[in-house]
């Protein structure tokens, strides 16, 4: 019995869809995913998944949802168990935010794809992608306060930060990097956080002595 399947029969028929939905979604395209395959795929009736999900769209964007939940529980576990310094802690983060996406890789071509719809039609998910994104946000804007990190807007800073372990998961999940084995990509990891702390980092001549 599949682990969907299991799932359903201990009652929670929603979990069940959306586990089923990421089964389908590792066997082939997001954007060709159907309702009646997941049904199929879980073991209950074409109509049962209507109990939860009005249509594929609302699916995919519950899929989104729980990747970018746990991609926050990964980024602030990874700030609570490195000391309390923002670029070590940026650091530590840009490992947890490539890791994480290699480990759910179709978490993740969902919660970048246009498959969920628009944000406002979804505001848990907008919420959720908000909150891992805020986690850097928070972390910058206390590096700035410590004098460690350089001033300017740290929404934007963010979004760099953001960005650079953005590409390198994208293109290590769809295979645009050569022979990315785990540790190629850990070193990777390391180089383009290496280069983002050291553009970050407040200059010399202007630091606060802590």
């Amino acid at each position: 019995m599949s682990e969907a399947k299991s799932s359903y029969h201990h009652g929670d028929l929603r979990q069940a869809l959306i586990d089923g939905a990421i089964a389908e979604i590792a066997a082939g395209d997001p954007s060709q995913l159907s309702l009646r395959a997941i049904a199929r795929r879980v073991g209950v009736s074409h109509a049962a998944p209507y109990r939860h999900f009005a249509d594929k769209e609302a699916l995919l964007a519950a899929v989104a949802e729980e990747g970018f939940c746990g991609l926050t529980a990964a980024l602030t576990a990874s700030f609570t168990t490195t000391e309390p310094q923002t670029l070590q802690q940026l650091t530590a983060g840009g490992h947890a935010y490539v890791t994480y996406a290699l480990h759910h890789p179709h978490h993740y071509r969902v919660m970048f794809s246009s498959c969920p719809g628009p944000p406002e039609r979804y505001p848990e998910l907008a919420t959720a992608g908000q909150a891992a994104f805020m986690v850097l946000v928070e972390a910058i804007i206390a590096g700035q306060a410590a004098g460690r990190v350089r001033a300017g807007d740290p929404m934007q800073l963010a979004q760099v930060t953001w960005s650079l372990v953005h590409g390198i998961a994208m293109l290590t999940i769809d295979g645009y990097l050569q022979s990315p084995d785990a540790q190629q990509v850990a070193e990777l990891t390391a180089l383009a956080m290496r280069s983002l702390v050291e553009g970050l980092q407040t200059p010399v001549n202007s630091a606060v002595v802590q």
